[in-house]
Formats: C-alpha cells, structure tokens, sequence
C-alpha cells in the first residue's frame, strides 16, 4: 500500500525522481510570493490557503505539472504570458522539460492571493 500524502513533503518525496526538483522549485516560488498562505494537502495535492481559501494548488502528472485555478481574471491578466502555454479550463500546464517559470508562477501566486483577499472582503 503506497504511503498516506499528509504534508506537500509527503507529496514531492512520492514523486519520481526527475519530478522533485521541478516541484521543490515551484514550491519554494509560491511560497516566496504568497508567504502568509497556509501550506496544506487538499484534494490529495499542495494547496496554498489564505484567509481559509484555496489560492492556488499544484500537481504533477505523467507528462507535465499544473497549477489551479486559472480564473477567467486570472487568465485575462496573463493572456500574453499564457499565450504558448497549454490551457485547459481552470488549469496550466507546464512540460517537465521546460526550466521552471519561477518569475511567471509567481505572479500569478501573487495575482491569486490579491483576487482571493478581494473576493474574501467583498463576500462573493
């Protein structure tokens, strides 16, 4: 039986070898551009809360990584920056073979957390 993921360091030690480094990296980003987001497994993957809500999640897969959610705002923002990535609904996916985008990753860390606190103080 595979081992329960309880911390996001249960999560990156269950993945791949290859995998670690790339999700310590994107770790580490939205930890630095949302630092008071409460770092938590959610859906059986890293999740960054803020004021109890989810800012942002990311996940491994097969062939790529994501992150969520790409709000319809979100995604507005950073059309051009969005623009050769792989968007699919809610999610953006990154290859693994691609160095990670800590500059773009964590704009939208930062993005998340501000549209979040906007959303928290307005009640919707």
């Amino acid at each position: 039986m595979a081992k329960e993921i309880r911390t996001v360091d249960d999560y990156i030690a269950a993945q791949p070898e290859g995998v670690r480094d790339i999700l310590e990296r994107v770790r580490k980003t939205i930890r630095r551009a949302v630092p008071k987001a409460e770092e938590k497994i959610s859906y059986k993957i890293p999740a960054y809360m803020f004021s109890g809500q989810p800012v942002l999640y990311f996940a491994a897969w097969k062939q790529f990584y994501s992150i969520y959610p790409a709000t319809g705002r979100l995604l507005a923002a950073f059309r051009e920056d969005l623009a050769s990535r792989d968007v699919r609904k809610s999610t953006i996916r990154f290859a693994f073979d691609e160095p990670v985008p800590v500059g773009l990753i964590g704009r939208i860390a930062k993005f998340r957390a501000k549209e979040e606190a906007e959303e928290s103080k307005s009640g919707t």
